[in-house]
């Protein structure tokens, strides 16, 4: 579970996140929706820690900065950050050592296979495509097999069969009793998916929804009518 109380990020005199409160449960998938400039970035990249705050920020029951929280913490970022000379498998060993993982070999083989990179195992980083950092990028996420997964807008850059994959293993993740939040501007990217959908608008969250609620075709009408977006961005 993560839990996320009194929240706030400023940059000088801008308030980027302003005093957010919310929970992502286990076995389930939340949503975190916002037009561009929303703010949904800066409070992933908060959770992770990397960037400094005011507020709580707890990973199953242990703060956000501990070395038990982040064992327990799975992240794919927004930009794909990887070495320029390391081939998929040798991050993904990077990863496994970082983590103290044990026999990964098998998984991260499975994992490249799932997301059609078996191919590319001899290519280095800086000889991948957009689409193909970003597949290594959530395999590495996906290896440590972790309590709580961040996705911050996973589906940029991908090709329409790793969409669907990747769609598959939230579901997946969901059944094995994970907390998986997952940020975008792209609404529907999620239709179908979530259990919870946070909309987020000018640093703040500004309104909380259960999927049983409401039909998932009312989502997109919401999420226009509290943040007064064009829809140009939320639209695939």
């Amino acid at each position: 579970m993560l839990e996320i109380k009194g929240l706030t990020k400023k940059y000088n005199k801008l308030t980027a996140i302003d005093n957010v409160n919310l929970k992502v449960e286990s076995a389930t998938i939340s949503i975190l929706l916002g037009p561009n400039g929303a703010g949904k970035s800066t409070m992933m990249k908060c959770i992770t820690g990397v960037l400094r705050y005011e507020g709580d920020i707890h990973v199953c029951g242990y703060n956000n900065k501990s070395s038990d929280a982040r064992r327990r913490l799975g992240y794919t970022p927004e930009v794909p950050a990887l070495y320029d000379l390391l081939t998929p498998m040798e991050h993904m060993e990077f990863i496994a050592k970082a983590y103290d993982i044990k026999d990964w070999e098998p998984k991260a083989e499975a994992l490249l296979e799932r997301f059609d990179l078996d191919t590319h195992k001899k290519k280095v980083g800086n000889e991948l495509s957009k689409g193909m950092s970003q597949k290594v990028s959530i395999c590495c996420s996906l290896l440590i097999d972790a309590e709580v997964i961040l996705f911050d807008e996973p589906m940029i850059g991908l090709d329409p069969a790793a969409i669907r994959e990747l769609k598959t293993v939230f579901a997946e993740l969901r059944d094995q009793g994970k907390a998986v939040f997952i940020s975008t501007h792209i609404i529907d990217s999620v239709q179908e998916l979530w259990d919870r959908a946070f909309i987020m608008h000018n640093g703040k969250v500004e309104r909380t929804i259960n999927s049983g609620d409401i039909d998932n075709s009312e989502l997109e009408n919401i999420f226009f009518k509290v943040t007064g977006d064009s829809g140009q961005d939320t639209l695939s």
